[in-house]
This record gives structure tokens, C-alpha cells and sequence, in this order.
């Protein structure tokens, strides 16, 4: 049985007191007018008969039986004294049908005395003038309360009536939520393939529906990623660790047999490559809360600049930044954005890396091209997956910790830019954009606030000059697919 402070239980409480408070208005006011139209009926029979009885007074026609022709069987003639003159059959031998008589000014008078309705007119001005009363006794259907009752019980019933409907009404109409909520109880993490039931129609409880079955979809696929995750991670710890304690174990059994220095040097080298995982799990975690007072404005083209001095082994990398292009956010983690980018390009170009700084439409566009193998277009997205490297990143580099171009993307998620990669003749191409903002600004300004600002290129000196085949237009399209290009933490 639905609870009391149900939503059904609630509608069909406050329908039913609102109706309720409507038929007592409207009964009261029929009965009323009602009891008036009966009662002015009456008075107005009344008054025609003692009119016509007053005008035999003065004529001198007055009978001393009156005979009655209409409904009004209660005729009397008194006289100032209280003496009844002359009286109706139903009258007769009664005492004075009222005590009242009208005053001299106001001939005319009407009565209520019990259960009488009378009409008291005064034969004339004078003082000791005769008065006749005539009248009826009241309708059975107001001296016994019958309207009253008929409105009573027809109200009770309507009450009755409309509470049922309303009770029904609501029920049905909140069946899909009752569906909705005894779903939902089935779900549980270990199961979350179950939907609610959609309802028929477009209505509200559709989109609820709707919206649910969305809801849970987006669960669904959070927590298989996230078991996935914990899988992944889980072997990508258990190969260093295995590694470790072999060489440990080696060592320990065979210690004339092994080299305690090389020993040590590869038990550090597995505890770094478990110190990156760690870092970068423990990174991963801290950005989904960002903290906006670390937030500062930042000259990005600088910054690209700094960056490609400071990674001088392996190809060369030519920057062109325009000026003034400044974006709002932590410097530290921008940095490692970068660092991640060039060390990836880097690592698959054949010859060098190419890398442009510059505003487009309010944006702040970072694009770093290397000329190597490329990435397929089926795996542009999967290289952002955490722990995903491909057949070509394993080659070439082994260590790494599949997570640097998964930290990148969420350290620009939590900057409100995008990160992606994009076509090109040869190569990959990685483009960031972030929210452009306004240099004199003092306090960063949230993203939707942040106006898009003009800014003319500067030709930033590149740090190499590029030899005129290092980006070849003519090379072949991307092939095979690589990995996700192995981006160790910087």
C-alpha cells in the first residue's frame, strides 16, 4: 500500500480538500438561494391573498369563514385588541396567527413565526385598524432540512467519486515510475547491463526514462573502463615487480655468480620504471580535481620555446610562435603537456619535428608534426587510452608507461582545450587548443569569460634552421599503425 507521503496519496489528498472546499461554497450558496426562491414564492401567494382579503375589509364584504382557493389556507382578521374577526376553515378557532402588527407607516409586512410563513397587512393607516394575516405553513423540504441533506449526500458522493479518479489517475500516471524504481533496485555494480523500461509517449516520464537509461549506460562504460584500468595497471605493475624480484632472487641464490653492481643497477631501473607508473597514476588521480588558484596567465609561445631548448638529444625541433599568445593555466602542468608532445615526436621522426604557435578564432593552437610513420586514423583516438602502446612505440622504446598522452589530455580537459590529432601529408600531427586570453588581465577569468585576442606572429627564432626536405609533401600517406607513441614522464 502506498505510503501517506506518497506523491499519489498527496495528489488525491489535496484534490479531494480542494473539491471539498468548492462543493461547501457551492451548496451553501444554491441552498441558500434555494431557501430564498421558496420562501419569496410563498410570501409573494401570501401577499396577494391578504391584499385581496384587506380590500373586503374596507368594502365591507368580509365573511366571517374566508374561503381559501389557493394554497394559502391560514387567513385571519384581528383586531387591534387581538380579537380574531373572522378566520379561514384551517384557521378557525386558533388563536392569532402572529402578535406582530405593521406599523402605520409600512401597511405591508412579512413574517416568519415557527414553521409559518405569513403576510401581515393592515386594512388601513389608522391606529385601531384590523390586520390580516395570511399564510402558509413552511415547505416540508425546508422545515425538515431535506436540501440540506440532498447537498450533503450529493457532495459525499462527488467527494467519493473524485478522490477514486484522482487516486486511479495518478497511479496510473505514475506506474513508469514505480517500473523506473523497482529497475533500478535490480541494478548492481556487479550488473549494470540492465535498462529501465521506457514508457509509451513523449511525456516526461519518457525522457526520464530516457535520461536513466543514458545514465546508466555512461556507468556502465565508466566501470568496465575502470576494471579495465585496474587490469591494465595491474600487469603493468606485476613485469616491473617481476623483474625486480628476479634479479633479487638471482642474486640472492647465485651471489658469486651475479654482479652486485649490475644487480643494483637493474633493481633501480625496475623501482624508476615502478616510481613513473606510480607518479603518473597518483598525476591522473590529482587532475580530476582542478585547483584554479594555481592557475596563472602563461605565454605559450615562450613556453613551446623553452621546451625545445631544453630537449636537445635526438632530432632537431623548429618552433614558430606568434606573440602574445597567452592562455590561463599551471605553467607546471602545461609544461609537461609539451614535454610530452616533443618527446613523442621526437621519438617516431625520421628527420625532425616541426612545431607552430598561434592564435585562431579565440584559440590558442599548439601543432607539433613529425615526419615519421604516422598514426592510423582507427588508432588516433585509442593513443590517448591509458596504458595503450602500439606495435611501433614498443619498438622503439620499451619503457615507456603508455600514460603520457593520457596525462595530456586530461591536463587539457582540466584547462578546458582540446587535444587531438589531425591529418597530414607524413607524420603525425598533434594539435592542443586552449581558451586564449587577454595578457593585462590580472585574476584568469573562467574560460567563459575569456575574449579572443588578436595577435600578429612574430617570427620566433627557430632553434634550427629545417633543411627543405625535412617535412617531404610528397611522402605517402600514413600506414600502419604505432604506438602511442611511449611519452615518458618528463
Amino acid at each position: 500500500m502506498p505510503r501517506l507521503r506518497s506523491i499519489q496519496a498527496r495528489y488525491t489528498t489535496t484534490a479531494t480538500a480542494l473539491l471539498l472546499i468548492v462543493l461547501i461554497a457551492v451548496s451553501a450558496s444554491s441552498d441558500l438561494a434555494i431557501r430564498y426562491r421558496i420562501q419569496d414564492d410563498a410570501f409573494n401567494d401570501a401577499e396577494r391573498v391578504a391584499s385581496q382579503w384587506s380590500a373586503a375589509v374596507r368594502n365591507g364584504n368580509m365573511p366571517s369563514v374566508i374561503p381559501t382557493s389557493t394554497g394559502v389556507n391560514l387567513i385571519q382578521l384581528v383586531d387591534a385588541r387581538g380579537k380574531v374577526l373572522g378566520a379561514s376553515r384551517e384557521a378557525w378557532g386558533k388563536p392569532p396567527l402572529s402578535a406582530i402588527r405593521p406599523p402605520a407607516d409600512d401597511r405591508f409586512q412579512r413574517l416568519t413565526d415557527g414553521c409559518l410563513i405569513l403576510m401581515a397587512i393592515r386594512v388601513s393607516p389608522t391606529a385601531d385598524a384590523p390586520v390580516v394575516y395570511a399564510g402558509i405553513e413552511e415547505p416540508s423540504i425546508l422545515r425538515k432540512h431535506r436540501l440540506e441533506y440532498f447537498f450533503a449526500g450529493s457532495a459525499l458522493i462527488l467527494l467519493i467519486f473524485a478522490a477514486w479518479m484522482t487516486w486511479a489517475v495518478v497511479g496510473r500516471t505514475l506506474r513508469p515510475v514505480a517500473a523506473i524504481r523497482e529497475r533500478m533496485s535490480e541494478i548492481t555494480v556487479s550488473d549494470l547491463s540492465l535498462r529501465v523500461p521506457m514508457p509509451p509517449g513523449e511525456d516526461e516520464f519518457a525522457l526520464l526514462a530516457s535520461t536513466a537509461n543514458q545514465t546508466l549506460a555512461r556507468l556502465q562504460e565508466a566501470v568496465e573502463q575502470q576494471r579495465q584500468f585496474a587490469s591494465t595497471t595491474s600487469h603493468e605493475l606485476r613485469n616491473p615487480i617481476a623483474g625486480l624480484r628476479t634479479q633479487l632472487e638471482e642474486a640472492l641464490l647465485y651471489p658469486d655468480d651475479v654482479d652486485s653492481r649490475e644487480t643494483i643497477q637493474g633493481a633501480l631501473s625496475a623501482t624508476g620504471r615502478l616510481e613513473a607508473i606510480v607518479n603518473d597514476l597518483l598525476l591522473l588521480a590529482r587532475l580530476r580535481v582542478a585547483d584554479p588558484a594555481a592557475r596563472e596567465l602563461v605565454d605559450l609561445g615562450k613556453l613551446v620555446e623553452e621546451e625545445a631548448d631544453v630537449q636537445t638529444n635526438g632530432v632537431p625541433v623548429y618552433v614558430h610562435a606568434a606573440s602574445g599568445v597567452w592562455v590561463c593555466g599551471s605553467q607546471i602542468q602545461l609544461i609537461r603537456v609539451v614535454g610530452n608532445l616533443l618527446s613523442n615526436a621526437r621519438r617516431h621522426a625520421d628527420v625532425s619535428v616541426k612545431v607552430s604557435v598561434e592564435s585562431v578564432d579565440g584559440q590558442a593552437v599548439v601543432a607539433v608534426v613529425d615526419d615519421g610513420a604516422g598514426i592510423a586514423p582507427a588508432d588516433r583516438e585509442r593513443v590517448f587510452e591509458r596504458f595503450t602502446r602500439l606495435d611501433d612505440g614498443r619498438r622503439r622504446d620499451s619503457g615507456g608507461s603508455g600514460l603520457g598522452l593520457a596525462i595530456s589530455r586530461d591536463i587539457v580537459r582540466s584547462h578546458y582545450g582540446t587535444l587531438g590529432i589531425e591529418d597530414s601529408p607524413r607524420g603525425a600531427r598533434f594539435v592542443l587548443r586552449l581558451p586564449l586570453m587577454d595578457a593585462e588581465r590580472t585574476v584568469p577569468p573562467s574560460p567563459q569569460e575569456a575574449s579572443p585576442q588578436e595577435t600578429s606572429p612574430r617570427e620566433a627564432s627557430p632553434r634550427k634552421t629545417p633543411p627543405q626536405d625535412a617535412f617531404r609533401q610528397d611522402a605517402p600517406p600514413p600506414g600502419a599503425s604505432v604506438e602511442d607513441r611511449g611519452v615518458q614522464p618528463l
